[in-house]
């Protein structure tokens, strides 16, 4: 006859030290599985005679209930262990710090342009752009300079050495040369893909790039960035020019208190021409503008001159139009009172830090530019 009460301890002894979960399954199966000691023994009651079955039967199913029992109990400690342990590992301590804040930022250049474009973009103006390697004839024969004008001598524009033909390509001096490929492509019907949207006249583009000068003070870099802007339609004059900068002028300085003026100037590739400037005072080692009596020039415009839109295909008793060139760095320094240009390239950190922008802070004309 099996000792019942030996069996319990040493089925409940090693339920107690069962390491984990699949261990202790395996010695529930052993016990009271299907084939299990303590089933084994249930099954032997019914060959006992009434006074055995009597004796032993509350012994069996008490041994069977202590052993499920510590079996139970020490399944819920294994259990309990186990999900403490992975909490552990996974742990996350919201009491840490944040992440350090991103230190890239956004060059007020850059700013300054896409805000720039998103304000022409309401205006209906297309995207277009250039090289910044150009040949003679874009930047300065097809705009109306003369052979010897001033703008082609080396103090003025950096030039290239001679290629194999014997020609010498420069580095841009303006944006202009692009509205003479607008225009060219737009009379072929063979429209380059930089330019977005675009078709033959009427043509409505802004050509945002840098350009190259050689020239360097507190309002002059020898590299800066351009904003080019063309208009070619019937009947155009300049009152609509004067009514579109001093537009734009409003919503890029995001008040109505800007102060411009237009004074007459001379450009080859423009007839009439004019250069703008925004009132402001420089005084205090800022910029502020809608006050004092300081004038800073920002731009220069005038009609297409009826040379240039000969040189590109168009006849000028039909078609006229006007241009105008934007110096994005001083605009930039207007609006955010940057008192040197020369800063903006200088490469240096605290600057940055200074004038950047986050690259959160994109321009959107419904809710505020800056």
């Amino acid at each position: 006859m099996t000792d019942l009460s030996q069996l319990q301890a040493d089925l409940t002894a090693r339920a107690a030290a069962a390491q984990d979960l699949a261990s202790l399954e395996a010695l529930r199966v052993e016990a009271l599985g299907k084939s299990g000691s303590i089933s084994e023994l249930l099954k032997g009651l019914g060959k006992m005679s009434p006074e055995e079955r009597r004796e032993q039967g509350p012994a069996i199913n008490g041994l069977r209930d202590a052993v499920a029992a510590a079996i139970a109990e020490r399944k819920a400690d294994l259990e309990a262990a186990e999900l403490d342990a992975k909490l552990a590992s996974e742990f996350v301590d919201l009491t840490l710090p944040p992440a350090p804040e991103r230190r890239g930022r956004v060059h007020p250049t850059m700013q300054v342009m896409d805000e720039m474009i998103a304000i022409f973009a309401e205006m209906g103006f297309a995207l277009a752009e250039g090289p910044d390697i150009e040949d003679d004839f874009h930047n300065f024969t097809a705009l109306n300079f003369p052979p010897k004008h001033p703008a082609r001598e080396m103090h003025d524009t950096f030039w290239l050495p001679e290629d194999a033909n014997g020609e010498r390509k420069l580095l841009r001096t303006h944006t202009s040369p692009v509205q003479v490929r607008v225009m060219q492509q737009g009379q072929n019907g063979k429209l380059p893909s930089w330019v977005a949207q675009g078709q033959a006249p009427p043509i409505r583009v802004i050509v945002p790039g840098r350009v190259y000068r050689s020239d360097s003070d507190a309002t002059h870099t020898p590299m800066f960035h351009q904003m080019e802007g063309l208009v070619i339609d019937r009947a155009i004059h300049m009152g609509h020019l004067k009514w579109t900068l001093e537009t734009f002028c409003r919503r890029f300085f995001e008040t109505s208190a800007v102060v411009t003026r237009f004074r007459p100037h001379h450009f080859p590739f423009t007839e009439p021409s004019a250069e703008m400037d925004v009132q402001c005072d420089r005084s205090g080692g800022s910029i502020k503008i809608g006050e004092g009596a300081d004038w800073l020039e920002i731009l220069g415009g005038g009609m297409v001159h009826p040379n240039v839109l000969k040189n590109c295909g168009l006849d000028p008793d039909e078609w006229q139009g006007f241009a105008f060139g934007l110096g994005v760095d001083r605009l930039g320094a207007l609006k955010y009172g940057m008192p040197d240009l020369r800063d903006m390239f200088s490469g240096d950190v605290r600057w940055i830090e200074h004038y950047g922008f986050s690259a959160f802070q994109a321009p959107n004309p419904a809710t505020g530019l800056s």
